[in-house]
């Protein structure tokens, strides 16, 4: 069965840099677009970033230019580079298929980025 476990996440300064870290399994990673989304508290789940199979991206406008979605499928595996990292990029941060509900189905238990100073 699919299984997504993220990590990277921790307290960063305002300015700071993470990268997070999305391993898949149970799936054919490589024939997926995969995408990164976050949730803040007392906030809908929402898409920052995602990837397509031939690595084509896009980004949520408020990422723009500071986040770099990219995957390694060898290593069934999707990053998120983040730099200039704002407070308001607080949240929990996910990753699924590029077409999942924020709302519904699986989802991992994600890996907390505070941005704080």
């Amino acid at each position: 069965q699919v299984q997504f476990v993220e990590s990277g996440g921790g307290s960063v300064q305002p300015g700071g840099s993470l990268r997070l870290s999305c391993a898949a399994s149970g799936i054919i990673f490589s024939i997926y677009a995969m995408g990164w989304y976050r949730q803040a508290p007392g906030n809908p789940r929402e898409s920052v970033a995602r990837i397509t199979t031939d690595s084509t991206t896009n980004y949520a406008d408020s990422v723009k230019g500071r986040f770099t979605i990219s995957r390694d499928n060898a290593k069934n595996t999707v990053y998120l580079q983040m730099n200039s990292l704002k407070p308001e990029d607080t949240a929990v941060y996910y990753c699924n298929y590029a077409n999942a509900s924020p709302g519904r189905g699986y989802w991992g238990q994600g890996t907390q980025v505070t941005v704080s100073s």
